[in-house]
This record gives C-alpha cells, structure tokens and sequence, in this order.
C-alpha cells in the first residue's frame, strides 16, 4: 500500500512508500479507502514539531473515503459506505461528552500514541490517530462518519476539519451577531472558512488580513469586505471603527504574536476568539489590569467550539442552500506523488487547500 511517510519529526519533506500495510482492525474498528484528502496546516505544524506527535507517522487527517471492511460490533457501518474522517470523535461517555462538550473529548487523542500502521522496519503513526495520506486506514469506527451520496470525497474531507473548525468558530464560539465589526487574522483554509462563517452570522464589516496577496484577494470573493496586509491593520481599525476596536476579532495563526495583536485590535468588551493551534512553549500574555479594565472575552475554539456531528450536517446544509462556498477553496489538486509541491504550496501561501486525490 502507497502512503507519504514522515521519518523524523523537523524534515520538511515526505517520502512516498509502497511498503506500508494498515494495521489494527478488529472488534470496534472499520478499514477505510481514502479517496481524498486535504493538506491541512496542522499536519505542516505536527511534521515541524510544533504539534507533538510520535513519528515516524504518516500526516493527514482531513480525508474522506469508503467503508472497505467493519469489525465487529461496528454497527451503523458497511462495507461501501461514503464516509469522511473525523479525527477527534466523541466517546460519549466521559464528563466532556455527558456535558455535551464532545470537542473536548480526549479519547480521541489516546489513539494518537498507538501505531496503525507498519512497514518492514517497524512500527508507523497516523496524525492524530488516523493518518490520511495513505490508500488505505484503520480507525475506531466513531471517526468513520457516512456522508450523503451528493457531497463528493474531497468536499466532505474539508468538512472533516479545516471547514468545521472555521465555521465553528464564528457560529458556536463567538456567536458573531448580525450588524457586528470583524477582523480575521490569517486567510487560509480556516481563516477562509471563519470569514464564511461571520458572513453567514451576519457581520457588517469582515476584515481579512494576511501577508499573502492572493490569499487576501481570495478573501474577498469569500465574503469579506476588505482585506489588508498586517501592516495595514491599524489603519483599518482607526478607519471602520473610529480607533475603538472590532467586536470580534480571530487569530487563526496559531503565534502569541498575532494572538497579541488580535487582542489589541479587540475593542473593550468585544470577543478576542483563538483558533490556530500553536506551540506549547509560545506564550500568550495580558497583564492583569488590562484583563481586569477591557474586559475583553477571551475565547480559545477547538474543532469548532461545539458538536462535530452537528457541525457537519450544518456544514452540508449551508453547502448545499450556497450559503459558503466549498468548491472554491480547493485551489490546488494533486495525486499523492505530488504531496511534497503540496506542502510548498501551503507554505508559501499559494494554496488555501490542496486535495490529493488517491
């Protein structure tokens, strides 16, 4: 079986190997076909170490497929099922999931440290627990989630992450109101999806800045109303909301850098809300007045800040009504031989999602 390999966490390239066979499947698990899958910036940020994650591993956990095989007690599932991949899936039973805080369920991130995979030298990770950029994959079966026959694989592999997560954002944790001020720091697949997901709540004015041109062009068409560099971005809080602040700012970087400035560029009483995933060691300060005087609502969002189940159907809904555009934020397509021009693309900026398609 074909897959891209990562040998040690810090190299900036995968190997593509036809040496790699799924392991694992039994009682409770499910074999998958991917049939495409996303290059998210969590998978750059695991490979770099930002992320911890054992390796070797295969990256990838943005990915959609079909039911190959199904254990047993596997129920709901069969063989030929469309399903994405949902690498966090709830438990359902610990006090996360019973408080109906089911992106806050661990059990998910236990998998992380047992190998599904393997090749003649031994043992291979999957990226937090499933590994998509791979043929084929063996998870619990909570993370196989059928999907309607009208949502194609690569549609319903952005839905599984970098779609719900963006959304999810705006919706579930800020609850963005209609009429409000917004600023979105950082324009690639999630920022895009976070800037369609304030447009869908309602937000008047929606701020996208990035560095990249093309990213902040490709801003605009996804609904917001100006995009500037981050050079740029005082200027534009002084011009659309007379120096006072946006209502909600999101930090979609993942660097107590921008999370400072978002801070900053928050007006008092408005909602500062996190969505990149960053490093452990990057620490994000406020001073103990300011905490105190600004009453600024401080918002960490994980997966979407809500039910992932929910968050998909949702996702699909507004999909289909074309209330967010999907199709359009596939920029980029390769076959996994090509995953490392991916992995540039995404690096430089080019791309906001790249689909390799097996």
């Amino acid at each position: 079986m074909r897959a891209a390999v990562l040998h040690e966490i810090g190299q900036e390239k995968l190997e593509v190997l036809d040496d790699v066979e799924a392991v694992g499947f039994g009682p409770g698990k499910v074999k998958l076909r991917i049939r495409a899958t996303g290059l998210c910036h969590s998978d750059v940020s695991a490979m770099s170490g930002v992320l911890p994650q054992p390796a070797p591993f295969i990256p990838g956990h943005e990915g959609a497929g079909e039911v190959v095989d199904v254990g047993d007690g596997v129920t709901g599932l069969s063989a030929g099922d469309r399903v994405l991949v949902c690498w966090l899936p709830a438990c359902g039973e610990c006090p996360s999931c019973k408080r109906g805080q089911t992106q806050l369920c661990l059990a998910g991130f236990m998998n992380a440290g047992t190998p599904n995979f393997k090749r003649p030298g031994g043992d291979v990770f999957g990226f937090a627990g499933t590994g998509t950029f791979t043929e084929e994959v063996v998870v619990g079966a909570g993370c196989a989630v059928p999907i309607p026959d009208d949502v194609p694989f690569e549609i319903a592999a952005l839905i599984g992450c970098g779609v719900t997560t963006g959304l999810g954002a705006a919706i579930n944790t800020a609850q963005v109101e209609a009429g409000s001020s917004v600023a979105v720091i950082g324009c690639g697949g999630v920022g895009i999806s976070t800037i369609q997901g304030a447009r869908v709540r309602g937000a008047a004015q929606i701020v996208a800045v990035d560095p990249v041109a093309s990213r902040r062009e490709a801003a605009l068409r996804f609904g917001a109303t100006e995009a500037v560099a981050p050079g740029e971005l005082a200027d534009a809080k002084q011009r659309i909301t007379g120096g006072e602040g946006f209502d909600y700012v999101f930090e979609v970087v993942g660097k107590s850098a921008t999370a400072r400035t978002a801070y900053e560029t928050t007006r008092r009483g408005g909602t500062l809300c996190v969505v990149g995933a960053g490093a452990m060691d990057d620490t994000f300060q406020v001073n103990m007045f300011e905490l105190f005087f600004d009453e600024k609502r401080i918002l960490p969002s994980m997966y979407g800040g809500g039910d992932v189940l929910r968050s998909y159907e949702r996702a699909i809904a507004l999909w289909r009504a074309g209330r967010i555009d999907l199709e359009s934020m596939i920029t980029h397509r390769v076959r996994l031989d090509g995953i490392n021009d991916a992995l540039d693309q995404m690096r430089t900026g080019k791309a906001l999602r790249t689909c390799i398609e097996l």
